[in-house]
């Protein structure tokens, strides 16, 4: 599954019941490892994926504020992709950052010890001079 998501960015019914027939398991079964763990997405997905930690660390860190700054400059909410299908924003369980919280992921990039300004700066080198984003 995880190949597939590499491959994909998101694990389609298509893909489940594939990998179904191909493991000789119900479809089903599939379905409900891929909506059990975080990182393997059954929704097409933006190319820059945000996870930000959703533990009470993080919380008692200023995850909330973080995750505001986010919304704010993305102009999107949580579970949502920007219109341009070029950022999507997922909370996730622990991201093993919890020393120095609070944190998250930019695809494979981790942040830590996050704060409103320093989100802003993460993203903006995401922007090109027009605003729009780029990788």
């Amino acid at each position: 599954m995880q190949g597939v998501v590499e491959r994909e960015s998101f694990l389609s019914e298509h893909s489940m019941v594939e990998i179904a027939r191909e493991i000789e398991i119900p479809a089903a079964d599939v379905y409900g490892t891929a909506t059990f763990y975080s990182f393997l997405e059954t929704k097409p997905t933006g190319k820059f994926i945000i996870r930000v930690c959703k533990t009470i660390t993080c919380a008692m860190k200023g995850k909330t504020q973080v995750l505001f700054a986010i919304q704010d400059m993305l102009k999107i909410k949580m579970g949502d992709t920007t219109p341009d299908k070029r950022f999507t924003l997922l909370e996730t369980n622990c991201l093993g950052w919890c020393h120095k919280a609070p944190a998250m992921l930019v695809n494979d990039d981790v942040y830590t010890e996050l704060t409103p300004e320093k989100v802003r700066d993460i993203l903006t080198k995401y922007m090109d001079k027009n605003g729009n984003f780029h990788n």
